[in-house]
């Protein structure tokens, strides 16, 4: 009896935040398995298809066998803190964070050593995934145990193209795809509505990038922008190179100016 009660609590998984990506996480997984969610902006909830779910306390979800933290950047090192405690030991916990040294160096400073950590990044996000999540990427960063090929097979299991890599090699290329991307399409819309009728076609792969992280919450950009350590420095050289083109846009002397200041 002890033995098929441990067998069901392995097949468990818990989920922390029930913003935009854990509903979409909660979606994807609760026909396979029970889930349970913690999120204290929720007393009950619905998934995207309408079913109501129930939430519930972090203790209890912290017994579940694998823990997804689906909560902002900023709030990762909290939430490690109280979570730390009701952990037990081989629990696999990962997040799902769009940035990956800073908030997995907090798991593996903060998480008991008795827990198994993976760093993921999907690649993909509501939007994007709308309509299922098959031939999307998602990036895993291994931390502490091996369960993370278990999570690889399963995934890939899916229709997920798995790309293992470090916190250090995510940060360093997502600074420039996932940087650019939103700081471009953070632009773009404070310009105003775009053109719909007369368009090319390379504009309106434009403007369906620009949809896909138009409604992304601040906390988002935020992480994207100031959390990944590598933004800054493609940003800068983004807006330099920029600038040099405006330069090269101006207006000219005209030649009888030229001659009248020399």
């Amino acid at each position: 009896m002890g033995q098929t009660k441990r067998t069901q609590e392995q097949r468990t998984i818990g989920l922390v935040g029930f913003g935009g990506f854990g509903r979409l996480i909660a979606q994807e997984l609760w026909a396979g398995c029970p889930i349970r969610i913690c999120d204290p902006s929720y007393t009950r909830a619905s998934l995207p298809d309408g079913r109501r779910v129930p939430m519930e306390g972090l203790a209890e979800v912290a017994q579940c066998d694998i823990v997804i933290l689906a909560v902002p950047v900023a709030r990762m090192a909290h939430v490690c803190r109280v979570l730390a405690p009701h952990l037990r030991p081989g629990t696999l916990v990962l997040d799902v964070g769009s940035v990956k040294v800073a908030p997995m160096r907090d798991m593996r400073e903060l998480l008991p050593p008795h827990v198994e950590i993976l760093g993921t990044h999907p690649l993909f996000g509501p939007q994007s995934a709308k309509d299922g999540v098959a031939g999307r990427k998602i990036a895993l960063c291994p931390e502490r145990g091996d369960r993370w090929r278990k999570v690889a097979a399963f995934l890939k299991a899916r229709g997920l193209e798995v790309i293992v890599t470090t916190a250090e090699e995510h940060d360093r290329e997502l600074a420039m795809v996932q940087g650019l991307t939103h700081l471009i399409g953070k632009v773009l819309t404070d310009l105003g509505p775009l053109p719909e009728r007369m368009t090319t076609a390379s504009f309106d792969l434009l403007r369906e990038a620009v949809g896909m992280v138009q409604d992304d919450p601040p906390t988002v950009l935020h992480a994207i922008e100031v959390a990944n350590p590598y933004a800054a420095e493609v940003r800068e050289a983004f807006f330099a190179r920029a600038s040099e083109l405006q330069a090269q846009f101006a207006p000219q002397p005209a030649v009888s100016e030229v001659a009248q200041s020399a």
